[in-house]
């Protein structure tokens, strides 16, 4: 049975991974429609032949990448099961302490050391690749202190989860799934809270605006949003990177619009001002607040699935995944498969609704400052500069785009200015 169970798994990854690569590669259209040849929405009207190709080739690559790592971690956690892995961490750390909680962290210690160092190809292929398409600015040492400084908060906050998370399943055995999602939500809202200024000045600097001209300018701009100055910040991404972004992150007292520096050093003012109103946008309209909404709704419903799924697969497989029960800690890595299953799953659904926002933000842009040439060039240069393609494959837009694709942003600017 082990070795049947194994091998299909195997053999299904590796089905998977090639019909994605067919696929990618050889049969996703990635081409621009005959009528929008020749606009703006048209990649060689504003890359050269030569970011053509590295776009073409960089994006098929970190396609690919994406959809065999997310794959692999449901293989990971499967034969973690099914070889008795996770029994046997269980049974080393009952061994080395009494204590329930200084168990459960020995536990967590060698799963993550593990799962760390098994995922740990994608992640490099993923940093050498950046690297080779001169996206990465870092060097070997840089990526390495950031990917070990993800594994211990990684540690520290999935620690508390899984103390609190096997608690409730001791104590409420049918709905532990509610009570779980109940005490999600604060620590939810604690986590947004305190990111800005607790996790993300972990591995890069924040402070004001430095340009003070253009700083004036941006007051201006969010005084006309009704956003208080102190929300709009700077960060020195251009140690890591060459892509260009900004985004708007934490709530209420905490939260800001964040500028990437290298935005500010490759856009020209007039762009800087429709990506500054395109954030604003996210901060007007609450898009933040409804994005939480609509994650705690989803993970309520997620919740009660794996529950169902838990409660199904120990009763009947038990004995093949090495389980005793769903509250002993030996099922964690069931629960990471399914809950990792599940976000893939929705992920079509989470991506459509974040790209109707950012549809609504790039309108409020235009709208706010009046300039479609300035919205037209800085989705150019933001392509151009993250070898991005304009008209990705349909399979990657669904599962991968969070934003609407540069030619449908462009082609809509294509159209605001005949309406004009």
């Amino acid at each position: 049975m082990l070795r049947k169970w194994s091998f299909r798994a195997l053999m299904l990854y590796f089905v998977f991974g090639l019909l994605m690569y067919i696929y990618l590669f050889f049969l996703g259209d990635s081409t621009i429609p005959e009528e929008m040849m020749g606009t703006s929405a048209d990649p060689a009207t504003f890359m050269n032949s030569r970011e053509l190709m590295l776009s073409e080739e960089y994006s098929k690559i970190r396609n690919l990448l994406f959809f065999m790592s997310t794959p692999y971690e449901w293989l990971l956690y499967f034969l973690i099961l099914i070889f008795g892995v996770s029994r046997a961490f269980a049974n080393w750390a009952e061994k080395t302490t009494k204590f329930a909680f200084l168990q459960k962290a020995v536990y967590l210690f060698w799963l993550n050391i593990l799962a760390f160092v098994i995922v740990y190809p994608f992640q490099y292929l993923s940093f050498y690749f950046s690297t080779t398409y001169n996206i990465s600015t870092q060097n070997f040492s840089q990526w390495m202190g950031d990917e070990l400084l993800d594994f211990w908060i990684n540690y520290i906050l999935m620690l508390v989860i899984v103390i609190v998370l096997y608690a409730l399943m001791k104590k409420f055995k049918k709905r532990w799934w509610l009570a779980a999602w109940a005490l999600s939500v604060p620590f939810t809202l604690f986590i947004m809270f305190v990111q800005p200024v607790m996790i993300d000045p972990l591995y890069n600097d924040f402070y004001p605006l430095q340009n003070k001209e253009l700083e004036a300018e941006i007051l201006t701009l969010a005084n006309e949003a009704n956003i208080p100055a102190e929300h709009v910040f700077e960060v020195n991404k251009s140690e890591e990177t060459n892509a260009l972004n900004a985004y708007v992150i934490g709530i209420g007292s905490n939260s800001r619009i964040v500028l990437w520096d290298t935005t500010l050093e490759k856009l020209s003012k007039d762009e800087i001002l429709f990506v500054m109103a395109h954030e604003m946008a996210h901060y007007v309209e609450k898009h933040i607040y409804f994005g939480i909404g609509g994650y705690l709704i989803l993970s309520l419903f997620g919740l009660w699935i794996i529950a169902k799924w838990m409660e199904y697969l120990i009763q009947k497989h038990g004995n093949d995944l090495k389980i005793k029960e769903v509250s002993h800690i030996s099922s964690f890595p069931l629960f990471l498969l399914l809950s990792s299953f599940l976000l893939f799953m929705a992920s079509p659904l989470t991506n459509l609704s974040s790209r109707y926002t950012e549809t609504r933000a790039d309108r409020y842009a235009i709208e706010l400052t009046e300039d479609k040439e300035a919205a037209i060039s800085s989705f150019q240069e933001l392509s151009r500069v993250g070898l991005s393609q304009v008209n990705p494959p349909y399979l990657v837009k669904l599962f991968r785009y969070s934003h609407p694709t540069m030619m449908e942003r462009l082609s809509r600017l294509e159209q605001f200015k005949e309406e004009e």
